[in-house]
């Protein structure tokens, strides 16, 4: 603008009025002060369980040599910095810390235990190297699935999915070499303990005193625990069905529209006036700091076709730190202040990401053999969806509002005054249209020839008289209007089609808590109750981006599920101990699930690609369990003694790793600002999926261990009798 204004005359100025990015850039903001945020607070979890400055710097450059690392790839893979890069960087930095607070946390135990700090890093990483592994493995594992997923949700999703197995694959790395490393020159026995960190201890100590007797009893009676897993996939089934669904989360993008329609025909001048009367109604809200300006136009085109009933008004919003009211608030407000115009019709429509353009978020259509019936069917459903409160601004796309013309030949009358049809149609093709008749040249040049009539001797339908034809057996000039019928009617200004079939496009707005999936439930009830079989039905818009997401991302789900349990079994070399282990998952979703109903948010592409997450999450606890009582196993410690020396051992860095993880999440879920709806689902799954997981599963994954695992080999026992076997046949042989 500051370009162009240099070349302007005197006193005209180009400014910016309307800016889409500025949703955008206001959105990578806050990310990044959640990026930050989260780093901090992970910080100081590590700190609070290890008590010292030395020890936390170990996990803590986990974060910027994973983030960097991260950075490089994507620059590799041609992907940019946008919304879903960063929220991965946010969700990870809680991840990437995981598998060095696993290493050091075995290292400081050691230390403790008396070993120096070189000899405490090399025997501590070789024993918890495995379990670094395989969670880092089964995270990867989720991630891929996610690159499956079809049209613009899946490229958007793919970049997501890569940044966080990018970012999770360094981190093991850097646990695996670096973190010991540290650990080896940075750590040493006696580390002064500060009086926070010494009441923390305490709090520790006594939280495993409390869960060590109560998994005892709970050991002793393990059909408790497997009473509670059924419930816990009721719970899954009852919230999975009860939890609103929609395509994505309602957004405040800072602006939405108001889209106005006028009569069929209507000239600028009278859509003009109506327009000044909307303007003067809506400028208070300028007035009073919540709007920065109103752009209102007319038409809504821009001059691309002769069409001049329609409008809009964009409607900027002041930032989001003003402290105004949510954009949804707002449209309330502008809704009833235009809802008794009349004249024109007015809705107010918040432009949507991912697709969703300014259109109305439902968008159903019917379907079928011809437009007598597909409009009486479009009346019982508008009829009946009126009735539903929880659809407004109810729509169609067939609207018999355009005058029109039906033009009836008295055939028998024109053959007795020896006047043909063609004749017929060819006058008033040439009077009201125009028709090519010859072409000539001139000057190489060809030039067609057209002849047609003057637009002010034909206004109305009794201007037909001005037109004549001539009888080819008198050669009389006679009035059309002997020879026809005018019969005026009103019919739908376009016949659309929808997949090659003839349809009508309903659309309506939501209220508030009334979701996306609730109405096309509602609609498709609707039909099947109302309508006859032959009714076709299908989907535009969002509508159709929910419906085509919804069967994809469940999908993904399953084979996400198969993918991890198939990794696991290839490392562990057993069926049970994976299946041990993935018990975890339906306690994350329960407590996914439940954060979603208790918080008022609703199932989207969001909150399923959490619900995906969730599955590598959750095993990573299960597999710290899992993979140390194999270890006790093998030092040849009885079975249920291996089970409780575990759970002890293992409750520390799973406690830490559980609270990192949700730290990681909470400045998703604290912080508003723009975006904050999408980051807000997303957190909440995260959050009370882990906290609920880790809860549940320090006690389902022992007593679940102990049932189904109590004659399983662990892969040291399955190597060493393999070891055997070759041994005697070797003997045999021999002899």
């Amino acid at each position: 603008a500051r370009i162009i204004n240099v070349s302007l005359p005197e006193g005209m100025r180009l400014i910016q009025s309307y800016d889409t990015s500025v949703f955008i850039q206001s959105a990578i903001n806050e990310v990044y002060q959640t990026l930050f945020i989260a780093i901090g607070l992970v910080t100081l979890v590590i700190y609070l369980f290890l008590g010292s400055i030395r020890a936390t710097i170990v996990p803590s450059v986990t974060v910027p040599v994973s983030l960097i690392a991260t950075f490089i790839l994507l620059w590799v893979f041609g992907f940019s910095i946008n919304l879903l890069t960063l929220l991965a960087l946010v969700l990870a930095i809680g991840l990437v810390v995981d598998d060095a607070i696993v290493v050091l946390e075995n290292i400081y135990r050691r230390i403790e235990m008396g070993e120096t700090a070189l000899v405490a890093a090399y025997r501590g990483v070789r024993e918890v190297g495995f379990a670094v592994i395989a969670t880092t493995l089964a995270l990867i594992a989720v991630f891929v699935p996610i690159a499956f997923l079809e049209g613009d949700v899946g490229r958007l999703f793919r970049e997501f999915a890569l940044t966080m197995a990018v970012a999770v694959a360094f981190s093991s790395l850097v646990a695996l070499s670096m973190s010991p490393m540290l650990a080896s020159k940075l750590l040493r026995s006696g580390i002064r303990r500060g009086r926070l960190n010494r009441a923390t201890e305490k709090l520790f100590d006594w939280l495993q005193q409390i869960y060590l007797a109560s998994l005892k009893g709970v050991l002793k009676h393990p059909i408790w625990i497997a009473g509670a897993l059924v419930v816990i996939l009721g719970a899954n089934v009852y919230l999975y069905r009860h939890v609103p669904s929609e395509f994505a989360p309602k957004e405040d993008r800072g602006a939405f529209f108001v889209i106005v329609n006028g009569p069929e025909g209507a000239s600028f001048e009278y859509m003009q006036e109506h327009m000044d009367e909307i303007e003067a109604r809506l400028m208070p809200f300028v007035h009073s700091g919540e709007f920065q300006r109103l752009l209102v136009r007319a038409p809504r085109a821009f001059g691309q076709t002769e069409v001049f009933n329609t409008g809009f008004v964009i409607m900027v919003l002041s930032h989001w730190d003003t402290g105004r009211r949510s954009a949804w608030e707002l449209m309330r407000a502008v809704q009833g202040k235009i809802a008794d115009l009349t004249g024109v019709r007015a809705f107010p429509v918040m432009r949507q990401g991912l697709g969703g353009g300014i259109r109305k978020p439902v968008q159903f259509v019917i379907g079928g053999s011809n437009y007598a019936d597909l409009v009486r069917w479009r009346d019982t459903i508008l009829t009946k969806a009126a009735q539903n409160d929880g659809l407004t601004g109810l729509d169609h796309d067939y609207k018999e509002t355009k005058p029109q013309l039906n033009v009836v030949i008295n055939r028998d009358r024109a053959g007795d005054l020896g006047v043909s049809v063609a004749n017929i149609s060819r006058s008033l093709e040439s009077k009201l249209g125009s028709r090519q008749v010859t072409t000539f040249i001139d000057d190489g040049e060809q030039y067609d020839v057209i002849v047609e009539g003057e637009d002010n001797m034909f206004r109305s339908p009794t201007d037909l008289t001005n037109i004549y034809v001539r009888s080819q057996r008198s050669g009389q000039l006679i009035p059309l209007s002997n020879l026809v019928t005018i019969e005026e009617f009103a019919d739908s200004a376009a016949r659309n089609r929808y997949n090659r079939i003839r349809a009508i496009t309903i659309e309506a707005n939501l209220t508030e808590g009334y979701s996306l999936g609730q109405a096309l439930s509602y609609l498709e009830d609707l039909v099947r109750a109302e309508l006859p079989p032959e009714v076709i039905i299908d989907y535009k818009g969002q509508s159709l981006e929910y419906m085509e997401s919804s069967g994809s991302l469940l999908f993904v789900f399953l084979l996400a599920l198969v993918v991890v349990y198939l990794v696991l079994a290839a490392q562990f070399e057993s069926f049970v101990h994976p299946l041990v282990i993935m018990l975890t998952v339906p306690l994350a979703v329960a407590g996914a699930l439940l954060g979603l109903k208790l918080t008022g948010q609703t199932l989207n592409i969001y909150s399923q690609i959490g619900l995906i997450m969730l599955i590598g999450l959750a095993a990573k606890n299960g597999i710290l369990i899992v993979e140390f009582i194999n270890q006790r196993r093998d030092a040849g410690i009885a079975f249920d003694e291996a089970i409780m020396e575990a759970a002890a051992k293992r409750l520390r860095p799973i406690l830490m790793t559980a609270i990192t993880t949700a730290m990681g999440a909470l400045p998703l879920i604290a912080f508003g600002g723009a975006g904050a709806e999408t980051r807000l689902v997303i957190g909440v799954v995260v959050l009370f999926g882990v906290v609920v997981a880790t809860g549940l599963t320090l006690y389902i994954i022992p007593v679940a261990y102990q049932l189904i695992a109590r004659s399983t080999d662990t892969p040291l026992t399955t190597t060493r009798e393999l070891a055997r076997q070759l041994e005697e046949k070797q003997v045999s042989t021999s002899a």
